[in-house]
């Protein structure tokens, strides 16, 4: 069966690597959701891997944890990092500060390492969606911490994020719930949909984007998917069943 997405009404004209670019459907009467990926996807890198080399390179966080970090990187864009070992470890980073001291240093992590990654045709898709009337959700496996303002750069004001734990003030390095990663995202973006008053039905007119084959459950869960320079992995699968393929300019 064709593809009968949404994804194509871009004012960049996007490549697909299989099959053209689909065809654009009307909007409906009632938003639809139009869910994104932020590492890999949007941003032309990976935030919880750029945030570990920004720390260490100004001597916040020791150089041995580099090699770890990388590591982690590895085997997280392979699918071989469990949602636990993955999330624990970046979240870990945060350990001992509060919130308010990690201010200034997400602040400067975001103009410095972020913001210059985000490229003109990842705004322009997300933008594309806001033209429809779509309902915006950035969803990461990254902590809130440091993707609260990426969202509000890119004007999306729905996130879901990997959550961090936090006592006396201070964050504990722990995770608060369940990772917003593989199976996690969609579980969180059900716990989502029930807190804003919405049925899962919806996802059948949701369309989804992401690079990584760890999306898998969430591209599953939607009526659109669409791989966005995806992995090995990942445009096996979308080829096998006739997703669109897109590769932004970066």
């Amino acid at each position: 069966m064709p593809w009968r997405g949404r994804c194509a009404n871009w004012a960049f004209r996007p490549m697909a690597a299989e099959g053209g670019v689909p065809p654009a459907v009307p909007a409906g009467n009632s938003p639809a959701l139009a869910l994104f990926d932020l590492d890999h996807t949007l941003l032309s890198g990976d935030s919880d891997e750029l945030w570990c080399r920004f720390l260490v390179q100004h001597g916040v966080l020791p150089q041995s944890l580099l090699a770890r970090n990388q590591a982690m990187d590895d085997a997280y864009r392979a699918g071989q990092a469990s949602a636990a070992d993955y999330a624990g470890f970046h979240v870990g980073l945060l350990a001992g500060r509060s919130p308010a001291q990690w201010a200034p240093w997400r602040e400067r992590f975001f103009h410095e390492e972020v913001r210059p990654r985000i490229p003109d045709d990842a705004r322009a898709l997300v933008e594309s969606h806001r033209q429809r009337g779509d309902r915006l959700v950035l969803t990461t496996a990254t902590n809130r911490l440091i993707t609260e303002l990426t969202a509000a750069d890119l004007g999306i004001a729905d996130l879901i994020a990997t959550e961090f734990e936090r006592a006396g003030g201070l964050c504990t390095g722990r995770i608060e719930g369940v990772p917003n990663m593989r199976q996690g995202k969609v579980q969180r973006l059900h716990t989502w949909l029930a807190g804003q008053g919405l049925s899962a039905g919806v996802l059948a007119a949701a369309s989804a984007y992401s690079d990584s084959v760890n999306d898998l459950p969430l591209l599953g869960a939607v009526g659109q998917p669409c791989a966005v320079d995806p992995d090995e992995l990942l445009l096996a699968h979308a080829i096998t069943n006739r997703w669109p393929v897109l590769k932004l300019r970066r």
